[in-house]
């Protein structure tokens, strides 16, 4: 009797505690496509984002700052330069920008697919360069030393500067897929750990 009175506290409590008692879930973080680059566009920086019917298309229809990819059944042109340009073919989705310059020997044009439930996080880390969400589904957190964005379903923000302290996690109430764009030094490794201050 006693062991199934422990069990069942033990279950109740799992129930009523909030999720952060428990391990926190990994953000499922995976990369589409990526593209090295020995200088960027002139004049002030954008992410134009486009969809395709076709893969063949976006491909044929990529610059030297473009990258294609597939996520969320669609065919994505992703374009570097400047605002209110389209591509030929293309359904423009969204110009998110203005995005960080910096100098660099070279340059790393990267493409991410975040995805997770609500509650799953990464760790807290940095990028040599900056980092762009277009969220797709659910609503995400980024949380940095400066304080913290929200960007919900079918919103995009131009992120944080290189070398900056981040967070970010799944905390709408259905499960996130965001598209995540970076430009960042390629002579530096993609990713470090970091701490807030």
């Amino acid at each position: 009797m006693k062991r199934i009175l422990v069990v069942a506290c033990v279950i109740l409590a799992s129930w009523l505690s909030p999720p952060s008692v428990f391990a926190e879930q990994a953000l499922v973080v995976k990369p589409l496509a990526e593209k090295n680059v020995s200088q960027l566009p002139s004049g002030p920086l954008y992410w134009r984002i486009e969809n395709f019917p076709a893969l063949s298309q976006a491909q044929d229809a990529a610059g030297p700052w473009s990258l294609v990819a597939e996520a969320a059944g669609k065919i994505w042109l992703f374009t570097l330069g400047p605002a209110g340009g389209s591509t030929p073919g293309g359904s423009k989705v969204a110009d998110v920008g203005p995005v960080p310059r910096f100098a660099a020997p070279r340059y790393l044009l990267r493409i991410n697919d975040a995805s997770g439930p609500p509650g799953s996080t990464t760790p807290v880390h940095m990028h040599p360069g900056s980092e762009t969400f277009f969220v797709l589904t659910g609503e995400q957190s980024i949380r940095g030393p400066d304080g913290e964005m929200r960007v919900s379903a079918g919103q995009a923000e131009a992120g944080r500067s290189a070398h900056m302290a981040m967070r970010v996690s799944s905390v709408g109430s259905t499960d996130l897929h965001a598209l995540v764009m970076f430009v960042v030094d390629g002579s530096e490794p993609f990713s470090s750990p970091a701490k807030f201050p």
